[in-house]
């Protein structure tokens, strides 16, 4: 299974429309997972064009996306956990164990900054943005892969 990650997309101020680079790697993705900060409901159809999504809600999502603020799903036997804000860098992978006792993975946005970190059991993944790389050199997107119930391959991937 192709999972791609995305998240703070920011639109229509900063995501006019699926930027040439994102729309490649969604081109074959089997699901994907957008970890809030959508911010219009139109970028959610657009993604949808290519493959099934998944979304939180974001703190600059408003009411018009119909959204949970966490969510837990089954990826191929891969259990995720998804949130926007997963809290400051210090005691962040307990944390997200406590709050995701059940899962493998959990993927959350918030900060812009792309991470993949494992610790307490568990592993956490921020893809970053494609579109406000604020102090980051790219904008980014994830690409995970998914054999057999585990996490076999988790990149991210600059797009801009």
């Amino acid at each position: 299974m192709r999972v791609v990650v995305l998240s703070d997309t920011h639109a229509p101020r900063r995501w006019k429309s699926c930027p040439p680079r994102v729309a490649e790697l969604l081109v074959g993705a089997d699901v994907i997972l957008h970890a809030g900060d959508v911010c219009v409901p139109s970028v959610l159809a657009e993604l949808a064009a290519y493959a099934p999504v998944h979304v939180v809600k974001g703190n600059n999502d408003g009411p018009d996306l119909d959204a949970p603020e966490t969510l837990e799903l089954d990826l191929g036997g891969l259990r995720v956990g998804m949130i926007h804000d997963s809290g400051p860098a210090r005691g962040r992978t307990a944390r997200m164990r406590r709050r995701f006792p059940e899962a493998d993975l959990v993927v959350f946005g918030h900060s812009h900054i792309p991470l993949d970190e494992s610790g307490d059991g568990l592993r956490i993944f921020n893809p970053g943005s494609p579109t406000d790389r604020r102090r980051q050199p790219h904008g980014t997107v994830g690409v995970l892969r998914v054999e057999g119930g585990a996490l076999v391959e988790a990149e991210i991937v600059p797009v801009t």
